[in-house]
């Protein structure tokens, strides 16, 4: 062979290097990677085909990845059904020897297995079978098959060789790609279910809140909503009574069930008895025919009860009764009807104190406080209130079909020091009313709160009442002092680090735990 014909077959030798590490980085799919490698090799080495076969180690068997014959390699019945142990043919050699094999003629060679050429109806006459294996362990095997003139020589086998080391990390890698892959989808979708149940629990049905006291409630309803149990529900006017008492309802295996409610203290005493008992025709003047009362209406569900401590002494006897008895008796009639009824009450009164001032009947009081819910007044959760400023933002800006504006520090720090009377349903009142005096503004300023909640800032060392370790006073001595440092700084966090004389990135940690960011 002279010198230039060696230099023309080099090059043709670098070229297919080149165009399968070309491959190799420049196709991301697997098998289109693959495909092109075989078709490239079938080209250069002037064959039939070209297989790759991998091993499938817990099955002890082989099977096909990819192959350019063809006559098959369009074929999904083939990709998926041609498997054969791993312990005959060719490739059961290659595996356990560790080494490549040229057949010139696979009719003289015992280790040749027809059994695949008979199931895809293609005739093997020579091949070449090089191991793929990375440094950890054996993969699988790859095939040239079928020399068109001439016999494969060892030069090639060599080549395959060489070709062999990145085919197999190429699939290594594909298959731990797939694997991370799997495995990130997993973390992906576990992570999808916990923000759904983190969600879940500090935004029930409409209940907003990720502080302690919050979580207490939380975990109340999550015991007490499964079961038929009185419920008694406590806290300040506009805390958010009637909502705990619909996600106690609607969240267990009442919520198909009817779920009635009727404020005690609405209604004059002899109303509030033909409400909820129900009356029979002629009973009093204007009863002119038989009416169901709230109890039977609401039977096999729950009865909300608003304000039970307005109820008059004589009501809460009558009342006990259908606790005790679970019989209800309509005003004027004179016959009682059994009812199934779960009974949750609410009030803004101390029930104790109105049993010790005569007020309230004891025996009533132990019968209704079975399974009491004490609700926190919002000054006693300030923590939360940024989560409730955006919400009702959010709510009054869709009530309202305005755009979203900013919450400046400054009326943040107003609104979370606010002692808060009315509670929630007043803060919900007054983010309505700072948007409509924001107008088209991008962002809520003071001047937009009312002036109660500029002119009732608390002072420096104000501490929330209910504060009882030297946690929470730490808490919201750090949280004070983070809004302050905001408001002066115009929200710049750099600089409020600066000035708070930690790092930027401790800062973020401490606007996110607290809440602050708006």
């Amino acid at each position: 062979m002279n010198h230039w014909k060696k230099l023309h077959l080099l090059d043709d030798d670098f070229s297919l290097f080149y165009q399968i590490a070309t491959s190799i980085q420049e196709i991301c799919d697997l098998d289109e990677m693959l495909e092109a490698i075989l078709s490239k090799i079938k080209q250069a080495f002037r064959i039939e085909g070209a297989s790759i076969v991998l091993h499938d180690e817990p099955n002890k068997e082989f099977y096909f990845l990819r192959t350019a014959e063809a006559e098959m390699k369009d074929d999904p019945f083939f990709m998926k059904e041609m498997r054969f142990p791993d312990d005959v043919g060719v490739a059961g050699w290659v595996m356990r020897e560790g080494q490549t094999v040229v057949i010139q003629n696979v009719a003289r060679d015992e280790r040749f297995f027809n059994g695949l050429d008979k199931k895809k109806g293609f005739v093997t006459r020579s091949m070449i079978c090089v191991p793929l294996k990375t440094r950890k362990k054996f993969t699988g095997v790859l095939y040239a098959l079928n020399k068109i003139q001439g016999q494969f020589t060892e030069k090639e086998a060599k080549i395959l060789e060489i070709l062999s080391t990145p085919i197999a990390i190429s699939i290594e890698n594909a298959r731990l790609y797939g694997e991370l892959k799997r495995h990130a989808d997993l973390l992906e979708e576990q992570n999808r279910h916990l923000c759904y149940k983190a969600k879940e629990r500090f935004n029930k049905a409409g209940i907003i809140g990720n502080s302690r006291p919050m979580s207490q409630v939380f975990s109340l309803i999550d015991k007490v909503m499964d079961t038929p149990t009185t419920v008694l529900i406590q806290g300040e006017t506009g805390t958010g009574k009637e909502l705990v008492a619909r996600v106690i309802h609607f969240s267990g295996p009442f919520k198909d069930k009817p779920f009635v409610a009727e404020n005690c203290g609405a209604l004059p005493e002899n109303l509030l008895e033909s409400e909820l008992f129900g009356h029979v025709r002629g009973a009093f003047t204007g009863a002119i025919a038989d009416k169901k009362g709230l109890f039977e209406i609401a039977d096999g569900g729950t009865i909300f009860l608003d304000e039970i401590g307005e109820m008059s002494p004589a009501l809460q006897v009558k009342f006990l009764r259908v606790l005790q008895e679970g019989q209800i008796r309509p005003v004027g009639g004179n016959r009682y009807k059994k009812i199934n009824v779960r009974v949750i009450a609410c009030t803004n009164r101390d029930l104790e104190q109105e049993v010790k001032k005569g007020r309230f009947r004891q025996d009533l009081f132990y019968r209704i406080n079975v399974f009491p819910i004490s609700l926190p007044p919002l000054r006693h959760r300030r923590e939360d209130i940024p989560l409730l400023v955006n919400h009702f933002l959010g709510k009054a800006c869709k009530k309202l079909k305005k755009s979203r504006p900013h919450v400046s520090p400054g009326a943040m720090e107003l609104l979370t020091s606010f002692n808060w009377p009315g509670n929630i349903r007043q803060l919900e009142n007054e983010m309505e009313r700072a948007l409509i005096l924001a107008g088209n503004a991008h962002e809520i300023i003071p001047e937009h709160l009312s002036p109660n909640l500029r002119h009732d800032l608390p002072h420096e060392g104000y501490i929330s009442p209910g504060s009882t370790n030297l946690k929470d006073v730490v808490q919201q001595v750090e949280a004070r002092m983070i809004r302050q440092a905001l408001a002066k700084t115009g929200g710049n966090r750099s600089k409020a680090a600066r000035m708070l004389g930690v790092t930027r990135q401790g800062l973020i940690n401490k606007i996110s735990r607290y809440g602050l960011a708006v």
